[in-house]
């Protein structure tokens, strides 16, 4: 099942997509996609629904396919080769870093770059979204606590986030830099998230291309190593890290954003996101 919330910024609506890819409206059995409609009983009762019996929806802008999100955790340097071309060794534990949550938009919103900024690149992530209360959880009862998975673009800001001292959350905060979607895809669709394939393309040119196989630690040991330090919420997300490719890391030099530029990127089975750059 795919879900996801279409309309105007702030005022977004729940909807599926149904077989044939159009929006179907579910307004009239939950407000919107956010954690108290996440959990398996509450999913199960939105896969029962006939799509062909919800009214179909006119294109419309489509939202973050998450609302209320309490929580933005991000992983760093989760792949070896991502490490490599950052000059950073395969950290012993994973990195922990948040992400502001007022940074999520819409999968294909505009990208501003901040104002003084000098050097905005793009990462291609596998994002997860917890559907069940989770503290100090298995490995192996991981997944279980998992509503589903999604697209997200991990957008940083280098300078700021490696050379103005303090912690990586400064890079990665400003407005527009977490676009989630399009679309949320239940665990039942995805039964291994560790062969899925990534891309992004910047104005046509593949940038990233890798696998979700590669990862350091996977999607169970984060999810469960992150119950260790915090309970993990319903609708909370967590971005898992980015393959090689990102601009940072272009031979002979760092090659970052501009107004103007263009990115595609997509994760296998996730859907694709669009955006377009422009000066914040």
């Amino acid at each position: 099942m795919k879900l996801l919330r279409y309309g105007a910024k702030g005022t977004e609506k729940p909807a599926m997509l149904d077989t044939e890819g159009r929006l179907r409206d579910l307004s009239a059995h939950v407000a919107d996609i956010t954690g108290d409609v996440l959990g398996d009983e509450s999913l199960s009762r939105l896969a029962a629904l006939d799509p062909d019996s919800l009214p179909e929806l006119a294109p419309a802008r489509i939202g973050p396919c998450i609302g209320g999100v309490g929580k933005f955790i991000c992983i760093g340097l989760n792949y070896s080769d991502h490490a490599a071309e950052s000059g950073m060794d395969v950290p012993p534990e994973p990195v922990i870093f948040a992400k502001a949550t007022s940074a999520i938009c819409g999968p294909d919103d505009d990208i501003e770059i901040p104002r003084g900024s000098v050097a905005t690149d793009w990462e291609v992530e596998l994002g997860v979204v917890i559907g069940t209360f989770a503290k100090y959880v298995s490995e192996a009862d991981a997944l279980s606590h998992v509503a589903g998975y999604c697209v997200i673009n991990d957008i940083s800001e280098r300078d700021f986030q490696n050379k103005r001292a303090g912690q990586w959350t400064k890079g990665k905060s400003h407005d527009t830099f977490g676009p989630v979607g399009p679309w949320l895809v239940t665990r039942d669709e995805i039964p291994d998230p560790q062969a899925l394939s990534l891309y992004l393309d910047v104005n046509g040119t593949r940038m990233q291309a890798g696998s979700t196989s590669t990862m350091v630690y996977p999607v169970a040991h984060l999810v469960a190593y992150l119950s260790q330090f915090m309970s993990l919420h319903p609708g909370d997300i967590i971005s898992t890290g980015t393959p090689p490719g990102v601009g940072m890391g272009q031979k002979p030099a760092p090659v970052y954003l501009k107004p103007g530029d263009r990115m595609e990127l997509g994760v296998e089975g996730l859907g694709v996101q669009r955006q377009r750059v422009i000066q914040g």
